[in-house]
């Protein structure tokens, strides 16, 4: 195993293509790898899935790889945004979904490393991109987050 795994987050939301890219750019990431369900929706700008797959490799050499298996399911997204449901139920269920899944059999060590989990929230906060880190730090324990 790695000595330490470098996990980078962001959200494009609230910020400018400019700002998104610069962010990626100065913290050294290798790889964005896209957790949201939907990424080809028009809300996502610059960030819907082929146009930013293009951006990422022509302005920073970056790879892009989508990782639905690392989104909640619509089930789970529905009941906290649309019928305004608690975080911690949110959190509770994300989570035990992650665990069936498995997902850190299926991510290594390597692909996370200089990585960047990459969704539409605004802060780290209240966003499945932050649990998703720290589910990997809790099984890992050699990574290292890092909001952007």
């Amino acid at each position: 195993m790695m000595s330490n795994v470098k996990v980078f987050t962001i959200g494009f939301t609230k910020k400018t293509a400019e700002e998104f890219f610069t962010h990626l750019i100065r913290a050294g990431v290798k790889r964005v790898i896209d957790i949201r369900l939907n990424n080809v929706s028009q809300l996502a700008g610059f960030a819907k899935r082929d146009d930013l797959r293009y951006f990422l490799r022509t302005i920073g050499g970056i790879d892009y790889l989508h990782r639905p298996d690392l989104a909640p399911t619509q089930q789970i997204l529905d009941a906290f945004k649309k019928s305004k449901g608690s975080w911690p139920v949110y959190e509770r269920d994300f989570l035990t979904l992650l665990s069936a899944r498995e997902v850190e059999g299926e991510i290594t060590p390597e692909l996370l490393h200089e990585a960047c989990l990459l969704c539409s929230e605004g802060k780290p906060v209240q966003c499945h991109r932050r649990l998703v880190a720290e589910y990997f730090r809790s099984k890992w324990s050699n990574v290292e987050i890092f909001h952007l």
